[in-house]
């Protein structure tokens, strides 16, 4: 057929960039390529990688199984399905999470106002580490952006940070945090650092305020911990302050760390206002967003692990002479997964990340 076309097959390439990576690895004096990958890393070495994944997966297949055999019941009484295959399971799952789950992101957005977000964003940030969020003045690159000092107990100034929230024609897409100034010792005195903070959310309209989704939210609770890693360093040399010379698997933890917070009772409480009517965010549409959130989190979590071990093991102990990548994949998938894909499902192929994105192992 059409996709039959023997030029598109990238297999072969695969075939070649394994073990090519593993020669670079052993003229730089290391085993293999994951070794080589880990020295700026926090883990120690694949097998240590390994062995945590492992144990994570034994921890999540009860759950994972859990997952499955919920799917296949609904499957049977619900969408006449007798045996569910692979290919029906994202559809099952669609309509399972939509009869247990389902709640409208309209009408959890009218509880999120961009003042009471702010709010909320500050005041957990000013609570963990005893700082102030003052608005501030600062040339700016467009009206919307808003500029901010921190300030430290005693009101001494610790960091600034531009805010540019909403999305506009020229903007590059998604949400990112960048530094301007990195903290650093010079002759003249401390040098205080500066980032931004973008993102792209629907601006205000009318006189109504800009309302964020949770998910937005969530985003903004990220980007701002990569802030202040970079804005509450107390280091004063240029390579490892703020943001600079940090683990890859490190770099994730004050972002993943912060957004934990969107999912505290507590925090959204004070943290949410209906912007017509003043009511706090309702406990029941709560606990449903809670439970949509943790829904399937067995199988994603193996799905994870699936991709991690064949990633870690393809650039550790796999010998390309006596085994492909699939046949890899389907051992991998032999001892994680709960849900096994067809025989014609080529992964590897696609998994551009490791192969075309610079996250191998």
């Amino acid at each position: 057929g059409e996709f039959g076309k023997p030029e598109w097959d990238n297999t072969p390439l695969i075939a070649r960039i394994v073990p090519l990576r593993r020669e670079i690895a052993r003229l730089l004096g290391y085993a293999d390529y994951a070794e080589v990958s880990l020295v700026p890393k926090m883990a120690d070495s694949p097998a240590q990688v390994l062995a945590f994944l492992e144990d994570l997966a034994r921890r999540a297949r009860p759950f994972a199984e859990h997952d499955v055999q919920e799917l296949k019941l609904f499957a049977k009484t619900e969408l006449g399905i007798e045996e569910l295959q692979a290919w029906d399971v994202a559809y099952a799952s669609e309509k399972l999470r939509a009869k247990r789950y389902a709640f409208s992101e309209q009408e959890v957005k009218q509880y999120f106002p961009e003042d009471v977000v702010i709010g909320g964003l500050f005041r957990v940030a000013e609570t963990l580490y005893q700082v102030k969020f003052v608005e501030s003045k600062a040339p700016v690159w467009h009206p919307d952006v808003r500029f901010f000092d921190i300030r430290d107990a005693g009101g001494q100034l610790v960091g600034q940070f531009y805010m540019d929230l909403y999305a506009r024609e020229t903007k590059r897409g998604g949400a990112w945090m960048d530094d301007a100034i990195t903290r650093r010792r010079k002759r003249s005195g401390l040098q205080t650092p500066v980032a931004y903070l973008n993102c792209n959310f629907s601006r205000p309209v009318g006189s109504k305020p800009a309302l964020f989704t949770h998910d937005e939210v969530l985003t903004l609770f990220h980007e701002f911990g990569h802030g202040l890693h970079h804005l509450l360093t107390r280091i004063e040399d240029l390579g490892v302050s703020g943001i600079n010379g940090v683990e890859w698997d490190a770099v994730e933890l004050p972002s993943q760390f912060m957004e934990n917070f969107c999912w505290e009772w507590d925090v959204l409480q004070a943290m949410t206002r209906h912007h017509e009517t003043g009511l706090s965010l309702p406990r029941k549409l709560f606990d449903r967003m809670l439970a949509a959130k943790n829904f399937q989190s067995g199988l994603a979590m193996l799905r994870q692990i699936e991709f991690a071990v064949f990633d870690m093991r393809l650039h550790s102990d796999f010998d390309p002479a006596t085994q492909s990548a699939q046949q890899l994949l389907e051992a991998v998938r032999e001892q994680v997964a709960v849900l096994k894909p067809p025989a014609y499902n080529r992964f590897p192929n696609s998994f551009s990340h490791i192969f075309a994105g610079g996250y191998a192992a």
